[in-house]
């Protein structure tokens, strides 16, 4: 009941309606993948302001873009009902924005996007059309279908990884080293957490209603484990290519987050878990700041 009480003053599609529906919280996750990738370009010397903060602007425009479709097509398909959801309220099922006002958010936002990440074809090439276009359809896919196939934790590892850090990096310096690849691959799987968590404490309701994500394949005990694992090798990847640096080691203090966190999901369940996933997303920028700061400090 207080859950609900919290938020029962919030004006139909007024201004905050559109906050809480852009999941302001979520944006560091956006953010994240792209400062680590500006961070390697500036050690390595090849660092570009404009283009930089066009790659800022389209990872926050599409993460609210991904918001927005996951709010109005979870709504649509009847998973946001208030009385069993155990994550945070959506916007759509609990009346802060009408289904016909989050269709026209959908768009401007895609809109808004589109416009920030076109001017990038001027410093990365015509190619990178290809890479926004795949952006948008997978925004709408992972929603419509494919989180439903137990394909989350790939595209979260490509969305969030590899396509981020890569193509950013890509843009400031015209090429991808092995290096970079690998930042990109950790910074996908400490992503991934994120997802772990989501899905570890939605299983029994994802499993009523025929969602099936890799939790609900492999089991909880299952997902507790991967979560500790994917966190670990997501620190070693980058650092066994740096291991003769000192300030490699800087990296490594993720460690004492993520399992302290980890220890925490394990005692927990259902709404208690909301408390996981925002110290996990606490972790994940966490992670981004530490590697760039490793990589600032070898320039």
């Amino acid at each position: 009941m207080i859950r609900q009480e919290t938020f029962n003053h919030i004006e139909t599609n007024s201004m905050r309606a559109w906050w809480l529906a852009a999941r302001p919280k979520t944006l560091t996750g956006a953010a994240a993948p792209v400062i680590l990738a500006l961070s390697a370009a500036w050690r390595d010397t090849t660092f570009s302001w404009t283009p930089a903060l066009l790659c800022l602007i389209f990872a926050l425009l599409m993460q609210v873009d991904a918001n927005f479709v996951n709010d109005y097509f979870d709504f649509k398909k009847g998973r946001d009902d208030h009385e069993t959801r155990l994550g945070p309220l959506r916007a759509c099922s609990e009346g802060w924005i009408t289904p016909r006002a989050m269709e026209l958010g959908i768009g401007i936002t895609t809109l808004l996007a589109c416009i920030a990440g076109l001017p990038l074809v001027f410093w990365g090439g015509w190619w990178l059309i290809a890479i926004g276009v795949a952006c948008v359809v997978f925004c709408f896919l992972y929603t419509t279908l494919l989180a439903g196939l137990g394909l989350g934790d790939v595209l979260v590892l490509v969305f969030f990884g590899l396509v981020p850090v890569c193509t950013t990096y890509f843009i400031q310096a015209g090429e991808v080293t092995l290096p970079v690849f690998l930042l990109s691959i950790g910074m996908g799987l400490a992503t991934d957490c994120l997802l772990i968590v989501n899905n570890y404490r939605d299983r029994e309701q994802d499993c009523t209603a025929g969602k099936r994500t890799i939790v609900v394949l492999a089991g909880g005990r299952f997902a507790e484990w991967l979560y500790l694992l994917v966190g670990i090798v997501a620190v070693l990847l980058p650092f066994l290519l740096s291991i003769s640096s000192p300030v490699a080691l800087i990296p490594l203090l993720y460690l004492i987050p993520h399992v302290r966190t980890w220890f925490n999901m394990k005692r927990l369940s259902g709404h208690a878990l909301n408390a996981v996933l925002g110290k996990t997303a606490a972790n994940i920028f966490l992670y981004a700041l530490l590697q760039s700061l490793a990589l600032l400090l070898q320039s």
